[in-house]
């Protein structure tokens, strides 16, 4: 099955899949994957799939999407392994665009350093780039990546590509606890990312079981200060560590609806005072919520934030 879904994305709305790449041919093998490690880290870029064949699987998908009276927001290549392997990557797009539906690629930028893989990527509409660090060694650590693989070149193939690249940028960096989550580590991520002036910089956590026992996420007073830290120069920052249902579904119940916003942004106290009025309710909601351990209460440069109780293994 080359195509499926569609299925709900808080990034992408409603997102049929494209699955271009056999499961595990990766360049990387990270250490919280939730399909487990990378057996062989590819470098060589390959066709894996003929292109009309993925178009036609696609086409089939979005038909009976269609008489399920489902709709579609973006066609997303989002495989079970790293999308730009295959070389035929750009050509697969091509024949998908007068579909009518836009396209969004989920890249871990490895290969972002190649002339013809940026190529490839300016043709969809949206573009997700990974970026947890810019530290060769907790790059290494982290994403383990093929050892013919340069941090450096990544790093500026990105610059590059947002200096040709005309449609939404998305970045998203995934925090593992005492790995990648120091403040002068984080401060680091956050200037680099910056500059790529992503219309999103998402922050993420391990939320599966991963591919080491070991790896676990920050403290949420961490996740909270990474928050503000990526806020002070990058304008648009929301978490993308995900709870169930979608985050964005508000339905008026003021409960359901304060623990969706704080599971993509913490809240400042002064901000909830003001949601809580709009919605006729009073402060007895939050002391609810904390009671309950739905939700935490932090403090960050002086100011009183909460933000949504993680759930995890």
């Amino acid at each position: 099955m080359l195509a499926f879904g569609p299925i709900p994305s808080r990034r992408l709305g409603r997102s049929l899949g494209i699955n271009n790449i056999p499961a595990k041919n990766c360049s990387y093998s990270c250490v919280y994957c939730q399909l487990g490690p990378t057996s062989e880290k590819n470098f060589e870029r390959r066709v894996f799939y003929e292109p009309e064949n993925i178009a036609k699987d696609v086409k089939r998908k979005i038909n009976k999407a269609k008489e399920r009276g489902e709709t579609i927001d973006y066609l997303t290549f989002v495989p079970d392994g790293e999308p730009t392997l295959e070389i035929n990557l750009g050509n697969e797009i091509d024949l998908l665009k007068d579909l009518g539906i836009k396209i969004a690629v989920i890249t871990n930028s490895s290969f972002i350093w190649i002339p013809e893989v940026r190529k490839a990527l300016a043709k969809a509409d949206l573009v997700s780039l990974k970026v947890d660090s810019t530290r060769e060694s907790i790059w290494h650590t982290i994403n383990r990546p093929n050892e013919k693989l340069h941090l450096t070149s990544i790093l500026e193939g990105a610059i590059d590509f947002t200096k040709m690249y005309d449609g939404e940028l998305l970045t998203e960096t995934m925090l593992i606890k005492n790995v990648n989550d120091s403040e002068d580590s984080i401060e680091e991520t956050c200037n680099f990312i910056s500059k790529l002036k992503p219309s999103i910089a998402y922050l993420s956590i391990p939320i599966r079981p991963p591919s080491e026992e070991w790896v676990k996420p920050p403290d949420e007073e961490i996740i909270n200060r990474t928050y503000q830290i990526f806020s002070e120069k990058i304008e648009h920052v929301e978490y993308l560590i995900g709870y169930e249902g979608n985050a964005f579904a508000f339905i008026g119940n003021v409960e359901e609806d304060l623990l969706s916003i704080m599971a993509v942004h913490p809240m400042r106290k002064e901000a909830i005072d003001n949601f809580l009025i709009k919605a006729n309710a009073n402060w007895s909601v939050i002391e609810k919520l904390l009671h309950q351990n739905k939700l935490i209460k932090l403090t960050y440069q002086g100011n009183e934030f909460y933000m949504r109780k993680l759930k995890v293994n």
